[in-house]
């Protein structure tokens, strides 16, 4: 039997199409690690004057700022951005402090970078922890859900850097069609290669199609950041009409 050109014509359109809408929008290529200039226009959130940053709830902050430097809060409180966003790149330097003798691992230099309040990008005193002993609840993990690729950690007191790329999960409706992905440098070696983040993390905010806010999280250590920027960029997929 044969069939019509113009369906034979449909049927290929449609295969095409439907090739394309599966292909993922990578997080890869967008970040050029040897190029340390900051975007013209990147929003500077922790700079040498001033920072962007506002507290997460209504009760009194005790995070202090002074000489460039925002210092994590003693207590249980946290900063977020005042604007929401989507997709990104976000360059990020912290210091950890030490916790001599702690219980816990996770009472030792704990912050974490939780992208739209739903995934959480680790920070901790890591340094000196084995490969076979790390946990992907340590510093540079996608917290819970996966360990970074390499472990690069520094030592207490030293600046480290986080550059990340991230694209926000994609809904049509409340139905979650795309995961969430993202790449992630840390101290310039590649740790999260387009990573497609399953879920939202620990005690991260439900996904949701809407773009959100970025925490800093208070975790009872006084982990200090510096040098925060974040630019909006436009992950799309190729639409399919533009595919002929």
């Amino acid at each position: 039997m044969k069939f019509p050109v113009i369906f034979l014509d449909l049927m290929i359109l449609c295969l095409s199409m439907a090739t394309v809408r599966a292909e993922p929008v990578s997080t890869r290529g967008v970040i050029d690690i040897t190029n340390k200039e900051r975007p013209v226009d990147a929003v500077v959130l922790v700079g040498a004057n001033a920072h962007q940053l506002v507290p997460e709830s209504h009760a009194p902050s005790k995070w202090l700022f002074a000489d460039g430097v925002l210092t994590a809060s003693p207590l249980w409180d946290s900063m977020v951005t005042k604007e929401t966003y989507q997709d990104f790149r976000m360059h990020v330097e912290f210091n950890v402090n030490e916790v001599k003798d702690a219980k816990d691992p996770e009472q030792n230099g704990n912050s974490g970078i939780y992208i739209q309040k739903r995934y959480e990008l680790q920070i901790l005193h890591s340094f000196g922890v084995s490969e076979a002993d790390y946990k992907p609840s340590y510093c540079g993990s996608i917290y819970k859900q996966k360990m970074p690729d390499r472990i690069v950690c520094k030592n207490a007191g030293e600046w480290q850097s986080y550059d990340i790329v991230f694209r926000a999960a994609r809904f049509e409706v409340d139905q979650k069609r795309e995961n969430a992905r993202i790449t992630v440098y840390h101290n310039g070696s590649l740790i999260h290669d387009d990573y497609a983040i399953t879920a939202k993390t620990g005690a991260g905010d439900r996904e949701g199609p809407g773009p959100a806010v970025i925490k800093f999280q208070g975790h009872h250590n006084p982990v200090r950041f510096r040098n925060v920027w974040i630019q909006r960029i436009a992950l799309e997929a190729v639409s399919a009409e533009n595919v002929r």
